[in-house]
């Protein structure tokens, strides 16, 4: 067989091989950028622009803050780090999360808010839309 016809099929195989590698990478879910895992919060900053003055609040009670989260960065923090007002400290163990958001500002100055969505469990969700409006 030819030496240059191989090599010309070994590289097409190869250009072939990494297209679809590419492609299945591109059409990949990116994931929630509010991520809660065992006593952990990660925020991920997936976006271009750095998130200024940034406020995570826990059931709209219990808040930890950061002065910035760059573009493609991330920021973790325990659970038991979010505080109240009154220096009372978020209960891993005893508190039901029910709410969590994000607010910042883009370094334009426009308002950032996220907001992460939680499934309805238990009776709640197994009635849903059960017997009228939810």
């Amino acid at each position: 067989m030819n030496e240059p016809m191989v090599m010309r099929g070994v590289l097409l195989v190869a250009l072939a091989v990494t297209g679809l590698l590419t492609a299945g990478c591109a059409g990949a879910p990116a994931g929630e950028p509010l991520k809660l895992e065992d006593n952990t919060l990660t925020v991920d900053n997936r976006t271009t622009q750095e998130w200024r003055g940034v406020e995570i609040w826990l059931n709209t009670y219990y808040r930890v803050t950061t002065p910035s989260i760059v573009a493609g960065a991330r920021f973790q923090a325990p659970l038991d780090t979010f505080v109240a007002g009154l220096g009372q400290r978020f209960n891993v163990r005893g508190m039901q999360i029910r709410d969590l958001r994000l607010t910042a500002k883009l370094p334009d100055g426009a308002p950032l808010e996220l907001k992460k969505e939680f499934e309805v469990g238990g009776l709640a969700g197994a009635l849903k839309g059960v017997g009228g409006k939810r």
